[in-house]
């Protein structure tokens, strides 16, 4: 079992920044990848960025050049750093952890509602 706490600020303006982080604890050696996801309203839930045990990281193109993932494998945490915002990035941001072993697991972070507004 994983369990993912997240943190970090909800609310942003447009053109600023949030920081998003998620902290693994528990079996921590079964992760082979580690991101974050969002769900806009009315939306389907998407992949923002992604990041796997060897370090290497994929972004949507959405947030290509705005968003950036990063980790501290000291700390098992996960960062979302989030730049240049707009309010089209407004959504529930949710922090996921894969376990590939067998048919594969997901495990969920608690969802943070993220705000940007002027």
């Amino acid at each position: 079992q994983v369990q993912l706490v997240e943190a970090g600020g909800g609310l942003g303006q447009p053109g600023g920044s949030l920081r998003r982080s998620c902290a693994a604890s528990g079996s921590i050696n079964s992760i082979s990848s580690m991101g974050w996801y969002r769900q806009a309203p009315g939306k389907q839930r998407e992949l923002v960025a992604g990041i796997i045990s060897g370090g290497s990281t994929n972004h949507a193109e959405s947030v290509k050049g705005g968003f950036t993932i990063s980790r501290d494998n000291a700390k098992n945490t996960v960062y979302l750093q989030m730049n240049s915002l707009n309010p089209e990035d407004t959504a529930v941001y949710y922090c996921n952890a894969h376990a590939a072993a067998g048919s594969g697991t997901d495990y969920w972070g608690q969802g943070t509602h993220v705000t940007v507004s002027s």
